[in-house]
């Protein structure tokens, strides 16, 4: 069971275009009152300085360390936040939930508005992650998705055939994911 008494704060991620109603992250963001959403200036044509600053400033921000729940283009944020960010910063965050990684690096025309973000960063996390990730994600390979879990040392999950796990999954409070976010929490002692 997570505690909504935690000693910590979620910092949701949502991936480009936001999340909509049916998407797990608004769900989470309502169960737990200790989590706030990062809001981007611009959902549609991401800008990777704007993205990664505002997850800069919302964990400087944080009164508390912070679990970051990424989903999407924002894990790719999330990751290049963290190979730059200061010290500090970093040493906030207790640990990283990334779902269904955009793969910036496929050369296939329709990930030409996420390209800006590659590469991706292949080196070791600093803070313990879960890395969620489908058979049949049309933004990652399954062996992709194992090559950055594996690359930043963070556990992988194999969430079966749920595609991209985001809006069009209807997925709302997601039971699964809750029990997998628990695992992650229970693995950064939290």
């Amino acid at each position: 069971m997570i505690s909504t008494r935690a000693s910590f704060d979620f910092l949701a991620l949502p991936g480009r275009g936001n999340s909509g109603p049916d998407h797990w992250m608004p769900h989470w963001c309502r169960v737990f009152p200790n989590s706030s959403r990062v809001l981007q200036a611009e959902w549609d044509r991401p800008e990777p300085g704007d993205w990664i600053a505002r997850v800069d400033a919302a964990v400087a921000a944080a009164p508390r360390r912070v679990v970051l729940l990424a989903h999407s283009l924002s894990v790719a944020a999330a990751v290049k936040w963290a190979a730059a960010a200061s010290q500090p910063n970093r040493a906030k965050v207790a640990a990283a939930f990334l779902v269904a990684p955009t793969d910036v690096e496929d050369p296939d025309p329709a990930f030409d508005l996420v390209r800006p973000f590659a590469p991706m960063p292949l080196a070791p996390l600093p803070f313990p992650a879960l890395v969620v990730a489908t058979r049949n994600d049309p933004r990652v390979g399954f062996e992709r998705a194992q090559a950055f879990a594996s690359a930043w040392g963070a556990e992988l999950a194999d969430a079966g055939d749920l595609g991209h796990m985001g809006n069009e999954a209807r997925l709302e409070l997601w039971p699964d994911g809750l029990l997998l976010l628990g695992r992650l929490l229970a693995r950064a002692g939290l």
